[in-house]
Formats: structure tokens, C-alpha cells, sequence
């Protein structure tokens, strides 16, 4: 009989407990200064962030939420146009274009990554199509070149929702610098998380850098001067010290992740269909989910023998309530409705050991007999 044991999905208190004392000598700058909006630690992390990902510019907000509704706002997506994403996803994808009035135009997912497939995309384009948002989605990137030859070819503007790949690479670039624009979570369980929420937007174009560092303080140009009509979307100073830490050692974490992912693909059945890493691209495996049958009793299972779970996502957006207006069935999009039936999250963070892993892995076969 294999003895219990108590695994932490995330671990975040060890993450804070990695670097602690860097962590608090930052945050007592921080409230010593009382600069907690836009202070110093800000622009620093700022150029931190643009140098890592290899791009111009790199715009710190409040949430990975504020940044696709930044971004969009940035390119004028207004009441009635239309922006092509996938359907399983974080709400926030959807919602961020449903709140501008825009609709959402779903295409179906890849069956092996789960990434929006690309070659559905240029169907559903029409003539109010205005964006296309890929998601990268559990850390790994979606097919870019071809949707960006799509979007090419009908002038409209690529959004990569990267709110779970930040540090990811594809063909050698990095995730955030491989569209007109990219956006990025910082949210506390994301691959690089901060100690409350976060989020950054991403672009090569001094245009939009200038127009989104407008919107994410109410369309302000110059103090009570408001060129448009924007958010208060600041990223908190406190926040940003803490990522500027974290941002040093990211490397490394990326690389603990990718040993975590490496040790349960060996360990775990091919049937359960984790989601396959592309060759010419790599992910920093902001979860780790598996397609399961009977997913609640396993759930429920492994609880019991103390290993937490989750579902990203239980239900894809089409079939959401707050998406009713659009009047989706279900079977309209197969792929990412079957996944959603038995796509199961098992716990993923660098700090994983090996016997931790095991432990998952002999329990996954003794409840699922494969």
C-alpha cells in the first residue's frame, strides 16, 4: 500500500520562501518610498521585461484581463466587429471582446495541443472581422505563421493571448514577441506570478506602445490632459519589485518546469493524451492536464490520496451562459467540447520531486487500470 501524501498544486509558499529575504527587502523599498503607483520599480521592471522577450516595448497593467482589453482597445475594436478566437480558453479571452461590444467568432481546437486549429480560422473571417487572438495555451504556443500569413492577407491584426506561455519559445523566438501584439498574466499561479494580480501587454510599435500607455491610465496624455477614453489599468509598484526578482531567476524555473513536464510524460499512460509540445517550439507548462475518462470519481480519488487537481476549463465558452446571445449548440465546436469532458489538471510547479511525481503517477494507474 503506497503511503499518503500531501502535494501542493502550486506551492506558492515556496516560491515566496525561495527568495524571501530579497522579496521583503524589496517591499519595505517599496512602502518606505510610498511611491505605490508608477513608481521607479515600474519603468525597471518595464525594461526587464522588454529585454527578456526581445521586444520594443513591454507595458506593465493591472491584470492579464486589463491587458487584452488594452490591446484591443489599442486597435479600435468597437461595437460590432468581430475577433476570431478559440473556444477553450479562461473566460477572460471572450469576455474582454464581449465588453467592447464586440463578437466572438470561435474556432475549434487542435485534438493533440489544444491550440486554436489555424486551419479553421480563415472560414469564419468576414468582413467585420478586425483581430484574430490566438491562445497559447498551457504554456505552449499556437501555429503563429500561419495565422499570421492569415491575418496578413486580410489586413487585421494578431493578439496573442499569452497570458500562460510567457517564457515559451516558437521557432526561437519568444512568446510575446511573435504578433502586432502580445498579452501576459502575472497572475500568483501563472509560470512568472506575482503577490497579487498582474499582467503586460507587448509590441514592436511605438504607436500602440504610446496609445495603450495612455489607456491604462483613463486616456491621459498629460496630467487631467485625456486624449481617449481609457481604464485605470496601473500595475502597483509593490507588484513590479516583486516580478523584477522573480524575472532573475525565471530561467531557471522555466527549466525545473520543463524537467516536471519531461518526468510525467515518462511516467504517465499515452492514452491520457497530455497535450504533445510541437517540435520546432517548446512550453513552459503552466499546467499539466491530461484527458481522463470518469474524470469526478478520479478527481475525487486523488484527492483522497492528497494530490490536488483542477479543470482548465470544464465548460469552453460557447456554451457559457453569457455567450447565450450568440446562440452556439452544443456539437458546434466537437474537439474543444469532448476535451472539456476529460481534460484534468495534475499538480505542476518547479519545486516537484521526483517521488512526488511517482507518487502521481502510481496512483493515476492504480484508479484508472492503465
Amino acid at each position: 500500500m503506497l503511503k499518503t501524501m500531501k502535494i501542493d498544486f502550486a506551492n506558492l509558499k515556496l516560491a515566496y520562501q525561495e527568495h524571501k529575504e530579497e522579496f521583503d527587502q524589496a517591499i519595505l523599498k517599496v512602502c518606505g518610498s510610498a511611491k505605490y503607483i508608477m513608481g521607479p520599480e515600474i519603468v525597471s521592471f518595464e525594461e526587464k521585461l522588454s529585454e527578456f522577450i526581445g521586444v520594443k516595448h513591454a507595458i506593465s497593467c493591472a491584470s492579464g484581463t486589463d491587458a487584452l482589453l488594452l490591446a484591443m482597445m489599442a486597435i479600435n475594436i468597437q461595437h460590432g466587429d468581430e475577433v476570431i478566437t478559440t473556444p477553450f480558453t479562461f473566460i477572460a479571452t471572450g469576455e474582454m471582446i464581449a465588453l467592447l461590444g464586440a463578437k466572438p467568432v470561435f474556432v475549434d481546437i487542435e485534438e493533440d495541443t489544444y491550440n486554436i486549429n489555424a486551419s479553421k480560422i480563415e472560414e469564419k473571417i468576414t468582413s467585420k472581422t478586425k483581430a484574430i487572438m490566438p491562445v497559447s495555451l498551457y504554456g505552449q504556443v499556437a501555429d503563429m505563421d500561419e495565422i499570421n500569413q492569415i491575418a496578413e492577407r486580410h489586413k487585421l491584426t494578431v493578439i496573442e493571448d499569452a497570458a500562460q506561455s510567457f517564457g515559451a519559445t516558437y521557432k526561437n523566438k519568444k512568446s510575446c514577441n511573435l504578433s502586432h501584439i502580445a498579452c501576459t498574466s502575472f497572475f500568483p499561479a501563472k509560470p512568472l506570478g506575482c503577490f497579487g494580480d498582474g499582467g503586460a501587454i507587448f509590441t514592436n510599435s511605438d504607436q500602440l506602445a504610446d496609445k495603450i500607455k495612455s489607456l491604462r491610465v483613463h486616456g491621459q496624455t498629460r496630467r487631467y490632459q485625456h486624449k481617449y477614453i481609457g481604464i485605470g489599468g496601473r500595475m502597483d509598484t509593490l507588484q513590479a519589485a516583486i516580478l523584477d526578482i522573480k524575472l532573475k531567476y525565471y530561467e531557471k524555473d522555466i527549466l525545473a518546469r520543463q524537467k516536471v513536464g519531461q518526468l510525467y510524460d515518462d511516467r504517465i499512460s499515452s492514452t491520457q493524451k497530455a497535450p504533445i509540445i510541437k517540435p520546432d517550439r517548446t512550453t513552459v507548462w503552466a499546467q499539466y492536464s491530461i484527458r481522463v475518462p470518469v474524470r469526478d470519481k478520479l478527481q475525487q480519488n486523488l484527492k483522497e490520496e492528497g494530490i490536488p487537481t483542477a479543470i482548465h476549463y470544464p465548460k469552453p465558452l460557447h456554451l457559457q451562459e453569457c455567450f447565450d446571445y450568440l446562440s452556439h449548440q452544443k456539437g458546434d465546436f466537437p474537439i474543444a467540447e469532448a476535451i472539456s469532458e476529460e481534460i484534468l489538471s495534475l499538480p505542476m510547479n518547479p519545486y516537484l520531486k521526483v517521488e512526488e511525481i511517482d507518487y502521481i503517477a502510481d496512483q493515476l494507474k492504480r484508479f484508472t487500470n492503465t
